[in-house]
């Protein structure tokens, strides 16, 4: 269940120097202001958007202050995506089911490795992700979100390059569609495994043939072993494929349509059947199917050593 600011308001550090606090000012329940301590002996104010405390470095960030200082409908750099259509094509293309026991199996590590109440930090989670209400609907999980704009769904907004949290401060991570949308994924993977306690573990979900999907806030694609590789410094659980050659084919004729008629709504409708090969990936082997995944995933451990470069090739997994 989603849990309060008030509730890890002493794990929260200032992303000037993350050594310093995070000040909240509080009116009863409700947040009035808030300032970032710089480790200098001085402090800079926080914006307050909708209730929550934006917790970014703005002069490193690319992220400006002045989106944050007038009150707007949506803080996201994108429109809302309907929840329904997503839904369903994601039921018929069976990348809901990959997701839903991806994250029964991650619920289960984390209840494993942290017992009772398990903080989990959910990271650009300003709409819920395909699965993820197996996490926020079970009472014995307790989930910390953020993105870098407010949402209902969100505690706080903050970069992920540099999350305003202490130290290993959470037993779990879940990233899911968020590195593609990051301008340095390596190191926000650096940041979850800073914040994540000695053997917590990780969820990703991350695009590979997938055309470009929210604009200007789009910027990396990764194969499997890419993937594996940008995890490195945790032992892996499990990883695979979300979507096979089937889906990307449907993908490229959506955006294939989109171009040639100028017009999402008609590539919408133009594309339908090329989404009947989507539903062909069910019956592919694994090891044919990662080469040409429309996305990957990867689910691992905080264990304190380094995947070595000389051994990656060995963790290749797919047709050769």
């Amino acid at each position: 269940m989603l849990t309060t600011l008030k509730s890890i308001e002493e794990l929260l550090a200032s992303p000037i120097d993350r050594a310093a606090p995070v000040e909240l000012h509080w009116q009863g329940d409700k947040l009035d202001s808030a300032s970032l301590h710089d480790g200098k002996g001085g402090s800079v104010s926080a914006p307050v958007v909708a209730g929550q405390p934006v917790l970014i470095d703005f002069l490193e960030s690319a992220i400006p202050r002045a989106w944050f200082e007038r009150e707007r409908e949506s803080y996201s750099l994108v429109a809302e995506r309907r929840d329904l259509p997503r839904t369903i094509k994601a039921y018929l293309f069976g990348t809901r089911d990959i997701s839903k026991r991806n994250f029964e199996k991650f619920r289960s590590e984390v209840l494993s490795f942290a017992g009772s109440s398990p903080l989990v930090l959910m990271v650009g989670a300003g709409q819920k992700g395909m699965g993820t209400e197996v996490l926020y609907d079970d009472p014995r999980i307790l989930v910390a979100a953020f993105d870098i704009y407010p949402s209902p769904n969100t505690l706080f907004a903050a970069d992920a390059h540099n999350i305003p949290l202490k130290d290993e401060s959470v037993d779990a991570v879940c990233v899911q569609a968020v590195l593609e949308h990051v301008l340095e994924p390596s190191r926000a993977v650096s940041e979850i495994l800073r914040v994540l306690k000695p053997g917590g573990i990780v969820y990703a979900e991350t695009p590979f043939m997938q055309q470009v999907h929210e604009g200007a806030a789009d910027f990396t694609r990764f194969t499997e072993l890419g993937h594996r590789w940008l995890f490195r410094d945790f032992d892996e659980i499990e990883r695979g494929a979300i979507g096979g050659p089937g889906l990307s084919v449907y993908w490229s004729m959506k955006y294939f349509f989109r171009g040639l008629t100028r017009s999402r709504k008609m590539a919408n409708i133009l594309s339908v059947p090329f989404g009947l090969l989507a539903l062909l990936d069910r019956f592919m082997p694994r090891a044919h199917i990662l080469d040409g995944a429309n996305g990957v995933y990867f689910m691992g451990r905080k264990a304190g050593r380094r995947l070595e470069a000389r051994a990656i090739f060995d963790h290749y997994l797919g047709a050769q």
